[in-house]
């Protein structure tokens, strides 16, 4: 079956407080709009249009870094769902296939969900999806069913007693062919109190027209949507505890599951152990067997089979550490190439370097790699032995099996096998210590004095 996407993405999201698009908003690190193109590419879309309307080109840029055939529309009135589905008509002129209506600020949707909802298009004109609420609530459309018939959909404050106490609820979501749904839309009316067209009005007059309506179920969890700032926590909470629950069923181990934070796309191989404190952002592999201790932060990297982080590391973007590799304590690393058995173990900064294999790096070891306009390389070869609070001023390399002498500042290359020294001579003053003591002392006496 042929499948084009529909994702409202338009609403400003007043409650969230923001000069931000609601949809835009991360959970773990990814915009909720995001979120949802994800879940509905899992059915090889044939297109993706999106909805637009409060900064329409913050969200356009988001959907079309995610997807870049992505169609962008606009609405440009927020009159309702119904209105904003419409919306997507021209961007469907010549589709022929069936319509899924997705939420931008809904991002927990299941894909299999979604399969379930084309399965049930099979035998019904149209499907909608919907929820049991575990209390009784007065925020959501209530499912009116006749066995596997969805009657209509009733608002909460337009219910009878008996229809409010029905635990089956609108979630919002829908499939239904690109045809009829768009001559659906086309009766919705608007006379209502908000005068706005919704969408849900699609049930009652599919009925009405003679085809056949139906509502699946799926978790309350997946139909969980963001309105505020309390919701969008709430959410992330939610994505955590979930994230998290899969790695420790992949053979992850955490050693204090609450205290990790994953991001969308963190990938972690199995008997990884990861201890307390532990931040991944964006953009991070972590192969089998590797180790991150705590209070590490890592984003845009790779970690490679045996390595360990930390703790107190920060692996930044473009880091690329290989087996057995070290990353110690107060280390931080930035578009480095760290090689085998390499080790960075206390209180240094290698930034924009490549570091060859079994290469030990000393404590308070700095590339200099920014001159102030430009970033500059610094190469340190295999079995290199760089002395504690070296300066290397890039670009410079350093050959294999060298090494640098404490203090030492790097300023051309140097050769294999070479020792590198590079410190002002030691003058030792004798009596300075006591006299420069007692100027400065005297000189603080007049000064308070003065005051």
């Amino acid at each position: 079956m042929t499948i084009a996407l529909v994702i409202l993405a338009a609403g400003k999201g007043t409650r969230m407080n923001s000069d931000t698009p609601k949809v835009l908003h991360p959970i773990a690190q990814t915009a909720m709009l995001v979120h949802a193109m994800r879940a509905g590419a899992v059915l090889s879309p044939e297109r993706t249009v999106i909805v637009t309307g409060h900064g329409s080109e913050e969200v356009a840029k988001a959907a079309t870094s995610e997807d870049e055939a992505a169609q962008i529309v606009v609405q440009e009135e927020q009159l309702g769902t119904a209105h904003a589905v419409a919306q997507a008509r021209d961007a469907l002129a010549d589709f022929d296939g069936d319509v899924i209506v997705l939420y931008g600020d809904t991002p927990f949707i299941d894909p299999r969900t979604l399969e379930r909802m084309i399965e049930a298009r099979a035998s019904f004109d149209l499907v909608m999806l919907g929820f049991d609420i575990a209390e009784v609530q007065p925020r959501y459309g209530r499912l009116i069913m006749d066995g596997e018939k969805l009657v209509e959909i009733v608002e909460y404050k337009d219910a009878t007693e008996e229809q409010r106490a029905i635990r089956f609820t609108n979630s919002g979501l829908l499939a239904c062919n690109a045809k009829v749904l768009f001559e659906l839309i086309d009766a919705v009316g608007n006379d209502n109190a908000s005068g706005e067209y919704y969408l849900t009005e699609i049930v009652a007059l599919a009925n009405a027209r003679g085809l056949s309506a139906t509502a699946i179920k799926c978790d309350e969890a997946e139909t969980l949507g963001v309105d505020s700032r309390a919701d969008l926590a709430a959410a992330d909470a939610e994505f955590q505890t979930r994230a998290r629950n899969e790695l420790l069923a992949l053979g992850v181990t955490l050693m204090a599951p609450e205290t990790v934070y994953l991001s969308a796309d963190t990938i972690v191989g199995r008997d990884t152990v990861i201890e307390p404190n532990v931040v991944f952002g964006p953009g991070v592999t972590v192969e089998s067997g590797a180790t991150i201790r705590a209070f590490s932060h890592l984003e845009g990297c790779h970690v490679s089979r045996g390595a360990i982080v930390g703790p107190y590391a920060r692996l930044r973007a473009g880091t690329e550490l290989a087996e057995n590799t070290r990353i110690g304590n107060f280390v931080e690393t930035k578009n480095a190439q760290i090689a085998e058995g390499a080790k960075v173990n206390h209180l240094s900064y290698v930034g924009d370097a490549s570091v060859g294999a079994s290469t030990n790096i000393g404590a308070g070891t700095i590339t200099c790699n920014y001159d102030g306009v430009m970033k500059h390389q610094t190469t340190i070869g295999e079995n290199v032995f760089i002395g504690s609070n070296t300066m290397l001023v890039a670009p410079v390399s350093v050959g294999d099996g060298a090494m640098t002498a404490t203090g030492t500042v790097v300023t051309r290359d140097v050769e294999p096998d070479a020792l590198a020294v590079a410190r002002a001579k030691q003058d030792n003053k004798p009596g300075y210590a006591r006299k420069l003591f007692e100027m400065l002392k005297a000189k603080k006496a007049r000064r308070n004095k003065g005051a």
